[in-house]
């Protein structure tokens, strides 16, 4: 099979709008560089940034129950760490991460955006080293481009990939073939990855990502048509290396 990566993107702020990476560089045990590097706590959980330790992603502001998140368009710049919020065509907040007075200006749209929702005060929440990811281990997510077009079929709508907010896009495997992966090691230019684990899918990836609808019932229709909920697998990075955009996937 002449597998490739066909797209990488990466999540700064969890929750919040994917960032396309033409390239990018993976080292052992880590995630993707700045995926999910920063978080918004709905509600006090007692996160202590000196000693991050992983939390359920129920905790934080998140597609599965808060898809008015959808409706943002976010940019991060990753030399100044300054994220900045767009809603409707104009610019609403924008803050240096690093700074209090960034993350306050961040913390405050998001009262003022949706109150509702909110469970107490939001704050803007870093860990060293620490990625916000949806399971306790640093991994990398990837999606298979057909698993995903067997999905499109079986609902007869499409099907943004961007649903499922995946790391490493793979062109070129037959649909559900990440699954057959399980304990195998995949290589890409020189970095290595060992597949771990099936994505159990949840209703984020009902939430049209670019109109923040909640427009279809991606699991429910996983389990009627395919007798499971998963779609991509996650991965660890056993060997580093650079990668990019059309490099080869091959797997041992």
């Amino acid at each position: 099979m002449n597998a490739r990566i066909e797209a990488i993107y990466r999540y700064p702020v969890k929750g919040l709008t994917s960032q396309k990476l033409e390239r990018t560089t993976l080292s052992p045990g880590a995630t993707l560089p700045a995926d999910r590097l920063y978080a918004i706590e709905n509600g006090p959980i007692g996160f202590d940034p000196a000693e991050p330790k992983y939390f359920p992603k129920q905790r934080f502001l998140m597609l599965m129950r808060n898809e008015r998140l959808a409706t943002l368009r976010t940019e991060y710049d990753e030399a100044s760490h300054t994220l900045t919020i767009g809603h409707e065509g104009r610019e609403v907040a924008r803050g240096d991460l690093r700074t209090s007075e960034g993350r306050l200006a961040i913390e405050a749209f998001f009262i003022s955006f949706m109150p509702d929702e909110l469970r107490g005060p939001p704050k803007v929440l870093h860990g060293t080293n620490h990625s916000f990811s949806d399971v306790a281990k640093k991994v990398v997510s990837i999606i298979n481009l057909a698993s995903v077009a067997a999905v499109e079929t079986a609902t007869g709508a499409a099907v943004d990939p961007l649903r499922f907010r995946g790391n490493l896009y793979v062109e070129g495997w037959p649909a559900w073939h990440e699954f057959d992966l399980m304990g195998r090691t995949l290589t890409i230019n020189g970095a290595r990855l060992k597949v771990i684990k099936r994505i159990v899918r949840c209703a984020a990836t009902n939430v049209d990502p670019a109109t923040g609808i909640r427009d279809l019932t991606i699991p429910k229709t996983l389990q009627q048509n395919f007798h499971h909920a998963d779609c991509g697998v996650y991965a660890e990075v056993v060997a580093g290396g650079d990668i990019a955009t059309g490099d080869a996937v091959t797997s041992d």
